[in-house]
């Protein structure tokens, strides 16, 4: 077995690419993983952070016509770019969909999608096989069951997979504070999606930002 570990595993944004995969209505209806409005909530966290890090992100859904449009949330992030509509259910067997992320010339591959134990473990493990390097977000993904979403899970690590939340994605994409082009971004990000933590910087933004009264005498 080969260990992910030294300073090279870790992820850059500028060796990353996104693809996102059938965050749509019908896989929603049928999510049993995880609640629906959080698998939505981080999903539209994950595209934030693509976007204020400028990392090449797919997007694609599945029979569409039928399972409905990827979220809103999405697609009202990336206005630009096409939504590819593909037959295959696994995606790296859509050839639109290879090209394109093999034109980023990227190797650190980044898949999150629904659902977890068909849409996402089948191109994660085939482009395992094929030399690339890929990260599947867990909170951005989900299945059918709570055992379905796992067993998927453990099937792509012993597959070579690495797995991370956004959370922490973003910490390894900023990797240093001191890079402050991002922190803007990453603040709205933070507040808007990462729930109590978000409410509670901008908590310390009002306590710091409270004039201290004065009682001398």
């Amino acid at each position: 077995m080969t260990f992910r570990n030294g300073l090279a595993s870790l992820l850059r944004p500028e060796d990353s690419v996104l693809v996102l995969i059938d965050h749509q209505a019908f896989q929603l209806a049928g999510l049993g993983s995880h609640e629906p409005q959080a698998v939505v909530n981080n999903t539209t966290a994950l595209a934030k952070l693509a976007k204020a890090f400028n990392v090449p992100t797919i997007l694609t859904s599945v029979l569409a016509e039928r399972g409905g449009l990827l979220f809103k949330q999405i697609t009202d992030i990336f206005p630009d770019n096409e939504v590819i509509d593909r037959t295959w259910v696994n995606t790296w067997e859509d050839e639109k969909v290879v090209n394109l992320v093999k034109a980023t010339g990227r190797k650190q591959l980044i898949i999150a999608g629904l659902w977890t134990e068909v849409c996402v473990a089948m191109p994660v493990i085939q482009a395992l096989g094929e030399g690339w390097d890929v990260t599947v977000i867990t909170d951005a993904s989900g299945g059918v069951t709570v055992e379905s979403h796992e067993v998927a899970i453990q099937r792509m690590i012993a597959a070579g997979a690495n797995v991370m939340t956004w959370m922490a994605l973003a910490g390894e994409w900023q990797r240093d504070w001191a890079r402050t082009e991002h922190v803007e971004a990453l603040t709205e990000i933070f507040y808007s999606h990462l729930g109590g933590t978000g409410i509670a910087y901008l908590w310390e933004q009002q306590l710091l930002n409270t004039p201290v009264e004065n009682n001398a005498a």
